[in-house]
């Protein structure tokens, strides 16, 4: 029987305040709490706590036929607990069922896997410590930030003891080959690799309220109808989107809770698949090929590539410049100072400094606290000179000399005149 594999992703990042030149060495919270609370409390009860109902009741109407996955950064749980415990509850009780299976993350959706495997270990394992403690099972297979992969990254996972990585189906990358069946690594062969089929997967999370979509409206009828008509040969359909799907991506309005509320019975009864999570697709299916995927792809924007983060000069400078405080960070080992390290490596940091607007805009400007990509380099860029101030101080044990943070400024305000010099000519 053919397997579907539904998988959903959280993750919302700690949203910096408007952190001003004068708060540098003065101040040393970083956090904007009101909207942080007020855009989790919003998805919280627009999405998350209906969508976990109606799927505790799915688990329980269906034990053993309906089963699905899901990541949650360490970030989103920390909210969770800080703002609204109910949710970890919740998921608490989808765990019980024993039908949910709970992924490996970055703990704070770190890009660490691109410039620094040590810290892209500690991320991982500071996140499956956490999945572990909160739901009783530590995670087998991992999903990247941003569904990012390559070979080489797929032979670190495949290293930490992982035995399945989730990507994009990267049409690039595949060619004429298909995303419905299982791959695995080119370096390690035991990592098997689960690919997104996009059309699918953004059918239902970006298109199911579109009233300009040819397939308006989508139902479960027609889903399963397409389900049915792929080739025979074809193992697994893999369907993997953000759980903000459910109510704020596609708003109650649309029918989204229903069509999720009928999903599970019309695969049962009327379909040749049968639900299975990451694992089970693992243990179950033979890759039938290596997925040789040299550069690094992600699932992110049309180019499926890493331009969202990392697409410019303003984002490669604020990106090499955290990581490298890293040895200073590891040297201190203040409680504090790791919250903060880990926290300001989330990369929606760098996605809010993007200068590309086209098809994609819609997506960078969702709960996007900037005004341009422009203040938002500049915000990130005094925070983390504070950061490194408070480095120096804890390391050296002594006050930052008032001539040399002076020095420090300076440096910075040339560097933000430089690319400010570059964005005025984008006409950004």
């Amino acid at each position: 029987m053919k397997a579907l594999c539904l998988y959903f992703q959280i993750h919302k990042p700690l949203r910096l305040r408007r952190y001003r030149f004068f708060d540098i060495g003065n101040d040393h919270y970083y956090y904007d709490d009101y909207t942080n609370e007020s855009i989790m409390r919003q998805i919280v009860d627009e999405s998350y706590l209906p969508a976990n109902k109606i799927i505790l009741e799915l688990l329980k109407k269906n034990k053993g036929k309906f089963k699905i996955s899901f990541s949650i950064t360490g970030i989103a749980l920390d909210q969770f607990e800080q703002y609204a415990p109910e949710v970890i509850d919740s998921f608490k009780e989808l765990a019980k069922t024993g039908d949910v299976e709970f992924l490996a993350e970055t703990y704070s959706h770190s890009l660490a896997s691109l410039i620094n495997q040590d810290e892209f270990v500690q991320q991982v394992t500071s996140h499956s410590d956490k999945i572990e403690d909160l739901f009783g099972r530590r995670p087998t297979v991992f999903r990247n930030t941003e569904m990012i992969y390559s070979d080489e990254i797929g032979a670190m996972v495949a290293k930490m003891g992982y035995k399945a990585i989730l990507t994009e189906g990267a049409k690039h990358i595949l060619g004429w080959k298909s995303p419905n069946y299982l791959y695995c690594n080119a370096i390690n062969p035991k990592l098997k690799i689960l690919m997104r089929n996009y059309k699918l997967s953004d059918d239902i999370s970006f298109r199911f309220s579109s009233k300009g979509w040819k397939e308006w409206p989508l139902t479960t009828t027609k889903l399963v109808g397409w389900l049915n008509e792929m080739d025979d040969k074809e193992d697994l359909v893999n369907i993997f989107m953000d759980y903000d799907t459910f109510g704020e991506h596609q708003k109650k309005e649309s029918g989204i809770f229903e069509f999720l509320a009928h999903l599970p019975q019309d695969v049962i009864l009327k379909s040749k698949y049968k639900f299975s999570t990451p694992s089970e697709v693992a243990a179950e299916f033979h890759p039938i090929a290596q997925a040789h995927v040299p550069n690094v792809i992600s699932w992110a924007d049309e180019e499926r590539d890493l331009s969202a983060w990392l697409g410019n000069k303003l984002q490669d400078e604020a990106f090499q410049k955290l990581y490298a405080l890293r040895d200073d960070v590891l040297a201190v080992n203040d409680d504090r100072i790791n919250k903060d390290w880990k926290y300001l490596q989330a990369s929606d940091h760098f996605y809010y400094m993007c200068t590309k607007f086209t098809s994609d805009g819609d997506a960078h400007s969702s709960f996007n606290p900037y005004s341009s990509p422009y203040d938002a380099f500049i915000n990130y860029m005094n925070v983390v000179s504070d950061f490194q101030i408070r480095l120096k101080e804890l390391k050296e044990g002594v006050a930052v000399d008032p001539k040399e943070l002076q020095n420090q400024l300076i440096q910075k305000d040339e560097i933000i005149a430089k690319y400010e010099q570059q964005l005025s000519e984008l006409n950004i």
